[in-house]
């Protein structure tokens, strides 16, 4: 089985991927951030190195996908390659950062590698504003991080909803996170252990569950 955990910058992916594969028993799989040769270089010219990002980035997202499906056991994703295109790399595209032409040649490359792989069985997204993502970027101090302009995570926040709701291909479970603290407060993650079970064993939540959303 495999769940993917969804969200912008800052949501808590990280956290909640760890959280989870501890309580279940999960194999965690986290995204190659710091490993990305060309994250520190975008965020200071991000037109001049957004598709050398992008494309690191979907081939190791793809490397991840295969491992997945051939590792027969439970695995709990941080961020799907799913999301990385049609969120990332578009909202790059329509930034211009990414130019018409190598948005094509990525997409091409995006289309044959999802052409031999499966979605994930759960999707989780971690809903956030935009006040929300700001304080826990800075909260966590990636030196990288601290000159996101606000409105390339204002961007991504809309693509979201819009991917979320239109273009992912499978299930997906939305959880407001701006007022959880899943990882000091027991109560709000045993909410999202709720709602997780629901989706995925068909399990009825109990009213903790009402909480988050």
């Amino acid at each position: 089985m495999h769940i993917a955990i969804s969200g912008n910058i800052g949501s808590g992916k990280t956290t909640l991927t760890t959280l989870l594969a501890k309580h279940y028993g999960w194999l965690p799989k986290y995204e190659t951030v710091a490993e990305n040769p060309y994250l520190d270089l975008f965020y200071k010219d991000m037109k001049r190195w957004a598709f050398n990002l992008e494309v690191f980035f979907l081939k190791e997202r793809f490397k991840d996908v295969l491992d997945i499906a051939q590792s027969g056991k439970t695995i709990v994703q941080d961020r799907s390659i799913f999301e990385g295109v049609h969120i990332f790399s578009a909202n790059n595209k329509d930034m211009g950062n990414l130019d018409e032409r190598d948005f094509d040649t990525y997409m091409e490359l995006f289309d044959i590698m999802t052409s031999l792989v499966d979605a994930p069985d759960l999707l989780v997204y971690l809903r956030a504003s935009v006040p929300h993502l700001v304080e826990n970027i800075r909260r966590r101090g990636r030196d990288y991080e601290q000159s996101i302009p606000i409105a390339y995570l204002e961007n991504l926040n809309r693509r979201y909803e819009s991917f979320v709701v239109e273009k992912y291909p499978g299930k997906v479970l939305v959880i407001d996170v701006d007022n959880l603290d899943f990882l000091q407060n027991p109560t709000d993650f045993a909410g999202i252990i709720d709602r997780i079970d629901a989706e995925l064993f068909g399990l009825f939540p109990d009213e903790r569950s009402n909480q988050l959303v």
